[in-house]
């Protein structure tokens, strides 16, 4: 598995049904949940980005399938970032020549 932090923008849309927006999200975590996947966070945020989620996937191609259905459903835009632990990151400074 690996984590990415997805950054959500509401489209117009989205903002206009904004008082489904629980259930989306429910049905998205449920999505994600059947890819295989698990959200570990998830943030309503004020500034550059609407929505944080945490989520562990366990395949690029899948977080590929799993943005795509979610973008697909015209609610939200998505910016999805890469993730390291902390131990993850020692471990890959301590591999460098």
């Amino acid at each position: 598995m690996s984590t990415h932090i997805i950054l959500a923008n509401y489209t117009d849309q989205g903002i206009r049904n904004i008082k489904q927006s629980p259930s989306r999200l429910d049905l998205a975590k449920d999505m994600i949940r059947q890819l295989g996947g698990n959200v570990k966070d998830f943030y309503l945020t004020m500034g550059a980005y609407d929505l944080v989620m945490v989520v562990d996937i366990p395949s690029d191609e899948i977080g590929a399938q799993m943005l795509l259905a979610l973008g697909s459903l015209g609610n939200i835009r998505t910016t999805t970032v890469r993730a390291f632990t902390e131990t993850q990151f020692r471990e890959i400074v301590q591999a460098l020549p």
